[in-house]
């Protein structure tokens, strides 16, 4: 109804300024005619820009299951405590269990808060095992994670991934090459890393290959680099030792965060940190670029550079995390999902919430796969098994919004 009025008020207004003109000169009437057809235009331009407007803002608030949550400060404190107790968590199970007073005991203890016993086991495994093992997957499900809400805002894709880019691929491709040369520790993570960023510059040289790059030669080109780098791993595992490395390219392949260390965790934090941390300065970037490449350029932004900026940045967190964890996929594409049912559209919101929910994500699913049973499983395989079926769930909703629409 009010764009109704609003568009009524303003051809009437504009015929009446019209008719006045009439009655106060000698233009000609084709003239006049014209001027009232381009008022009326303008007139419904106006409506239709407050129409888009509107919708717009409706898309940034909260789905009404989530009413009672509205308070963005309150989902950010009951996400903080469940970061806590799923780190919490993921210290005490295992098949070794420790008690929460143990590990209180042990964490507080250079302090001076120690309220219980502990054994010298304990302190161990809490300080060089579990400890940066939890801390290390949290920081991995906060990157990827955030990495996946920004990807899947710019490209415009509720299915983007970081896996999009080809980094993923190429840093698995470096780490099997390092682990068909016998080397382990910082030369896996170096050449991991190496080989990931090295995917990146062929993907912007081959979408840059015109000498502009847009959204789908640029998924195009992940695409294929990342098929070209699968290829060569499967090449390594076929010329890999079946009774040495080929064992240990397989399961890292498949993710885990079973050598996890202090050292890995201090090598990957920087850079997922750096990385995270240039997602969020383009919080606003991206939210204009999720709105299209022609409306973000005629709001001056400079589309290209902004969205090499955020597939660069995300590949740094990405190839961080596939260094010291193998690949863990479908991270980057349930957890963005669920940020998004919590506060809404609006990235300023989407990528925190984001962040916090891979952390917890990814820790629970580290917990899980070394509790189920008594040899551990690859932690790309919970990942997937969980993931899987909510993308499905996900891609089902879509076709029902797609016949409904």
């Amino acid at each position: 109804m009010t764009g109704k009025k609003n568009k009524c008020g303003g051809e009437g207004s504009a015929r009446g300024s019209i008719v006045k003109l009439r009655a106060n000169s000698r233009l000609p009437v084709g003239l006049l005619l014209c001027a009232t057809t381009l008022s009326g235009k303008m007139a419904r331009a106006q409506t239709a820009q407050s129409r888009d407007m509107e919708s717009l803002s409706s898309e940034s608030r909260p789905t009404a299951p989530w009413a009672l949550f509205r308070s963005r400060k309150l989902i950010y404190a009951a996400l903080g405590l469940a970061l806590s107790g799923s780190l919490l968590l993921g210290v005490c199970l295992g098949q070794y269990p420790v008690a929460p007073a143990k590990v209180w005991s042990i964490v507080a203890s250079p302090i001076g808060l120690s309220t219980s016993d502990w054994t010298i086991m304990d302190e161990r495994i809490v300080t060089l095992l579990r400890g940066p093992r939890v801390l290390l997957a949290a920081i991995c499900g906060a990157g990827l994670a955030m990495c996946g809400a920004a990807l899947q805002g710019i490209f415009r894709n509720p299915l983007a991934s970081p896996e999009l880019l080809g980094v993923s691929s190429g840093a698995a491709f470096g780490g099997a090459i390092a682990i068909l040369m016998g080397a382990s520790g910082l030369v896996l993570i170096g050449g991991a890393f190496a080989a990931g960023m090295l995917a990146l510059i062929i993907v912007g040289a081959i979408a840059r290959a015109g000498g502009r790059s847009d959204i789908t030669t640029t998924i195009l080109a992940g695409v294929i680099v990342g098929a070209f780098f699968t290829a060569l791993v499967s090449a390594v595992q076929l010329f890999a030792d079946p009774q040495n490395s080929l064992p240990a390219i397989v399961f890292w392949l498949m993710g885990s965060f079973a050598t996890s260390s202090w050292d890995r965790l201090l090598i990957a934090a920087p850079a997922i940190v750096c990385g995270t941390i240039v997602l969020w300065a383009m919080r606003f970037r991206i939210n204009v670029l999720s709105l299209g490449e022609e409306e973000a350029q005629s709001l001056g932004i400079p589309v290209e550079r902004d969205r090499w900026l955020v597939c660069g940045a995300a590949s740094l967190t990405v190839g961080a995390a596939v260094a010291v964890a193998g690949i863990v996929a479908w991270v980057g594409i349930v957890v963005p999902h669920a940020a998004r049912l919590l506060v809404g559209h609006d990235h300023r919101n989407v990528l925190p919430t984001s962040c916090l929910l891979g952390a917890i994500y990814l820790s629970l699913m580290d917990t899980l796969a070394r509790s189920l049973v008594t040899a551990e499983l690859p932690l790309g395989v919970i990942t997937a098994m969980i993931g899987a079926p909510i993308v499905a769930v996900l891609l089902r909703r879509m076709g029902c919004v797609g016949e409904t629409g």
